[in-house]
């Protein structure tokens, strides 16, 4: 027999959520809510009750406020849906400086195709897997649900020690970095800033890149497809995918790119239209699949069969180990009416294969780190109309905008039109803070090794929050989580042993007020 809570049947229900939905959400995260530390897992799997996507946070915004009034603590939230819960300090810890612990409560939205769910009315499903814990063809939503959860249960908790402390959550960090831009001075009071959405449990980070989006548009165009060309759907997927920042390093294939490669070898020996393509689709993903579909002039076919047979080869081999599952496919299909003209779509796949993708610099002071990169995440091109859009990355502003250049560039070929938004700074490392200090040596003396203190290649809010709050003492960290913003997403158990053990104690040795 199901069991379900009284609380969780009442957010099913309050969220319009579906009984099918929070049948499916408590079996498959029955084994999950039973970790250690319960308290923090508990609250995880009532938040992936949650749908939250980017952009779409009004049922987890009334979540978190919920949860505030349910215990009964002081809660806030301001014009653009960031929260703020407050709880006191425990007994003896008065004195001490007032700790804001901030996570986002968005997240990535992305499933395998073959996977049948729906993020609108579904609890994420979760499930053990040894030292991990995964999620049934979708993201997990461990970055940054970890987090949420982690203040959740040090906000609900009757026995852990701490000085004043406020719980703040953001809105959409995912796609634009809303909550923390709209963000107004004067609605935080803490003066330590913990952010706990670091991804390795070894580091401590300090830094972070900024970050802009570029949308070009162009417009092209379009043939009647006669009865002299052949319809073929190309389909590339089973890539691995990733967080567009922290896994670039990787070296990992951008379905993309190769749709593209593919693309523009064949046309150095057929002739053929583009009818449509639609590849990748969040800004901050690495794109694991790509569909096409082209119009090939007859008489090439037996070429257009080899050129296939080759690029499959020379891909596989080349992403063996990085992408061990890719598959490209192709299939004749019913004959469709009009198509990009040859010569667009010539130009338009000359045009992609100049776009910069990947690693644009390392930088040339921290060892180890992607200074500046581009992730070519998303291209349509349907009924006259072409879209490329890109997130580009960088810890240094003037060289961010140098890499966009060289992307317009690119796209100048097809006469795209260029809009930039969500351009946010990076964040500059103070090795020197005293936060930084006091959890590196508390790092070193409960683990009896060194931290990496370092920046991350990745778009953290600190920065942002800090143009308001410049006074702020930041330091950012949190358990091992891998394949973020993937189906292949997870987060390590005993990692997040490790990481709340440190967060307890770090709290027990924040400074005294006026020091």
């Amino acid at each position: 027999m199901l069991i379900i809570s009284s609380f969780v049947y009442f957010l099913f229900q309050a969220l319009g959520l579906t009984f099918e939905g929070l049948k499916n959400y408590i079996i498959m995260s029955k084994n999950v809510a039973a970790l250690e530390p319960q308290l923090m897992w508990k609250n995880f799997c009532d938040l992936n009750a949650v749908p939250r996507p980017s952009k779409k946070e009004e049922r987890v915004i009334q979540f978190m406020q919920d949860f505030g009034k349910r215990l009964g603590l002081p809660t806030k939230t301001d014009e653009c849906g960031n929260i703020l819960i407050t709880k006191p300090a425990t007994s003896g810890m008065e004195n001490r400086k007032k700790v804001t612990l901030q996570s986002h409560l968005d997240m990535v939205h992305q499933k395998n195709n073959e996977t049948v769910f729906d993020f609108d009315k579904e609890g994420i499903k979760m499930y053990v897997d040894g030292d991990w814990v995964k999620a049934e063809g979708t993201t997990l939503g461990s970055d940054n649900g970890i987090g949420v959860a982690s203040i959740m249960a040090l906000l609900e908790s009757t026995d852990i020690e701490h000085p004043e402390i406020e719980g703040f959550f953001t809105i959409d960090e995912e796609t634009g970095m809303t909550g923390a831009f709209e963000l107004k001075a004067g609605f935080l009071e803490g003066e330590i800033l913990l952010n706990l959405d670091t991804e390795d449990d070894n580091e401590l980070t300090i830094g972070c890149a900024g970050g802009v989006n570029v949308t070009a548009e162009a417009y092209y165009d379009e043939i009647e497809m006669n009865q002299n060309f052949e319809t073929i759907r190309l389909t590339l997927r089973g890539l691995s995918g990733g967080h567009s920042g922290m896994d670039i390093i990787k070296g990992l294939g951008n379905a993309n790119k190769l749709m593209n490669r593919f693309m523009h070898g064949l046309m150095q020996e057929t002739i053929f239209s583009i009818i449509e393509i639609n590849g990748g689709g969040l800004r901050n993903a690495i794109p694991r699949e790509s569909n096409a579909v082209i119009g090939v002039a007859k008489k090439d076919l037996e070429t257009f069969v080899k050129a296939k047979e080759i690029f499959s080869a020379e891909v596989i081999a080349e992403h063996k180990d990085t992408d061990p599952n890719l598959v490209f496919e192709t299939e004749a299909i019913e004959h469709r009416g009009k198509g990009a003209s040859v010569e667009s779509s010539r130009r338009f796949i000359t045009s992609v294969y100049a776009v910069p993708n990947g690693i644009y610099r390392m930088s040339p002071t921290i060892p180890g780190l992607v200074q500046t990169s581009n992730n070519l995440s998303q291209l349509n091109m349907r009924d006259g109309k072409a879209q490329v859009l890109c997130l580009c990355r960088s810890s240094v502003d003037s060289e961010k905008h140098d890499e966009v250049r060289t992307i317009s560039a690119a796209l100048s070929i097809i006469d795209a039109k260029i809009t930039l938004d969500a351009d946010y700074p990076g964040w500059t490392p103070e090795p020197s803070s005293k936060i930084v200090s006091i959890m590196s040596d508390l790092y070193e003396e409960m683990f009896k090794e060194k931290a990496h203190v370092m920046a991350c290649h990745a778009g953290l809010e600190c920065g942002i929050i800090g143009t308001n709050y410049p006074n702020l003492d930041m330091v950012s960290f949190g358990p091992n989580i891998r394949g973020a913003h993937s189906p292949d997403e997870k987060v390590q158990i005993s990692s997040v042993h490790k990481y709340w053990s440190f967060l307890l104690e770090a709290l027990k040795r924040i400074p005294l007020k006026g020091s």
